[in-house]
């Protein structure tokens, strides 16, 4: 009996060793999560039950428990690294085309393949819920999960809806000397300005506003006053290098007038936002393009020079892929060069009721099994879940100096049990040579 007790103290000792081996081994293994050796003494029973006097039959390995207490993040260079500050697990498919074989991790270090995919040192392909539109308050199919092909992406152009433009008209103007308005004719108008806007192929245009000075008429009823402007749109192709842009054809796409009262200030804001008309053919296979809101909003009429304070349009050119951001909730965005971003994704987070249960698959995953229980998906920020850091990783959260010493402990655990066998066999041979 002593050598059957000693020996098991010899295998939970040389598990103990093991485990803490293991832990050394894997300190620098980010997403590592350290584990303890677990024991439970032995008894022999029988019917009667364990008599008082029993002197127990050794111990035996009850459990290797996995820690999963939180580890330090470390910041690095590459934001797609990604680190998760409390619960919650990366959501893993085999590879971007085997997304139900699934497995969950805390390391983050994630690159991308050849085909663009988000992916990890194992070619394991990181899983996002997909999202509804290319917008965050489009929300996200929360359970619907799929890969993240990033290098395929593109920015679409957007054809220009609305334009806005502040301005501000000098009071000290005059009507200009020549009556009739001719676009091509610059003692017609007081000022002009334009913009570029795109069509839906995300080519650009000219869009050209004329600001006429309009004369009071001293006889006829109060129909204009000093304080009124005509505003003319045209639109025009680009002008190409060396070109007369007198001589570029102009389109007109619509006619308004400004009305501002003694104080500089529009009369009325609603009625200095005009839409276009007709709308502008561009003639490339494009849709017309059609602004519904030419904006004038917050235009004054003071005495100082005509000035554009502001001016911004809505379309966009086609672009191409710049850079991946990630936020705190998971969301990952793609920003390319034509100043647009949409959303790709949401990183999908898991937890379970119990993450000791889980089964280790090794290379720093885990996999669902009968004693974690049902996984529960999530996103960051949200349902007990923590928040996801870009260009950070969790480091293992072992603790060297610990485990140093329980490696002493578990060093004399072992030749303890070793003098037990030692003792007994020279107990045995004193008794064989009697």
């Amino acid at each position: 009996m002593p050598f059957t007790t000693a020996l098991s103290g010899l295998n939970a000792a040389s598990n103990n060793l093991a485990v803490t081996g293991n832990n050394i081994a894997n300190a620098n293994t980010v997403g590592f999560k350290k584990s303890r050796s677990e024991f439970a003494d032995v008894y022999a029973s029988s019917l009667g039950g364990v008599s008082s006097i029993q002197p127990g039959a050794g111990v035996r390995v009850a459990n290797v428990a996995q820690q999963f207490n939180q580890g330090n993040l470390q910041f690095t260079d590459n934001n797609l690294d990604l680190a998760i500050s409390g619960e919650g697990f990366f959501t893993l498919g085999k590879s971007p085309t085997e997304t139900n074989n699934l497995s969950y991790t805390r390391s983050g270090e994630f690159k991308l393949d050849k085909d663009g995919y988000l992916v990890n040192n194992q070619g394991s392909a990181l899983l996002v819920y997909r999202p509804n539109g290319t917008k965050v308050s489009d929300g996200f199919s929360v359970g619907v999960t799929q890969p993240v092909q990033i290098n395929t992406l593109t920015g679409l152009p957007s054809a220009t809806s609305s334009v806005d433009m502040v301005v501000n008209v000098d009071s000290q103007q005059l009507p200009p000397s020549t009556a009739v308005f001719d676009p091509n004719q610059s003692t017609s108008y007081n000022n002009q300005t334009s913009v570029t806007v795109y069509d839906s192929l995300g080519s650009p245009h000219i869009m050209t506003s004329y600001f006429v000075k309009v004369a009071a008429d001293p006889v006829g009823p109060p129909v204009v006053a000093d304080n009124t402007w005509a505003v003319h749109h045209y639109m025009s192709e680009p002008a190409l290098a060396g070109a007369d842009p007198a001589l570029i054809p102009k389109t007109a796409v619509g006619t308004g007038t400004l009305v501002f009262d003694d104080t500089g200030k529009l009369v009325d804001n609603a009625a200095s936002i005009f839409s276009m008309s007709p709308t502008y053919d561009p003639g490339n296979g494009a849709a017309p393009i059609d602004i519904s809101a030419i904006s004038y909003v917050g235009s004054t009429q003071v005495q100082q020079k005509f000035s554009v304070n502001e001016m911004s349009q809505n379309g966009l050119p086609a672009g191409r892929l710049t850079g991946i951001d990630i936020d705190d909730e998971g969301v990952i965005f793609a920003r390319f060069s034509n100043g647009g971003s949409t959303t790709v994704g949401q990183v999908a987070l898991t937890r379970f009721p119990n993450v000791n249960g889980l089964a280790k698959l090794g290379d720093t995953t885990w996999g669902q099994s009968a004693n974690s229980g049902e996984p529960i998906r999530g996103e960051a920020g949200g349902n007990n879940f923590g928040t996801i850091q870009s260009g950070a990783l969790e480091a293992s959260n072992v603790d060297l100096s610990a485990q140093l010493v329980n490696l002493i402990v578990a060093q004399q655990h072992y030749q303890a049990n070793a003098q037990t066998i030692t003792t007994e066999n020279q107990i045995m041979q004193a008794i064989l040579n009697i």
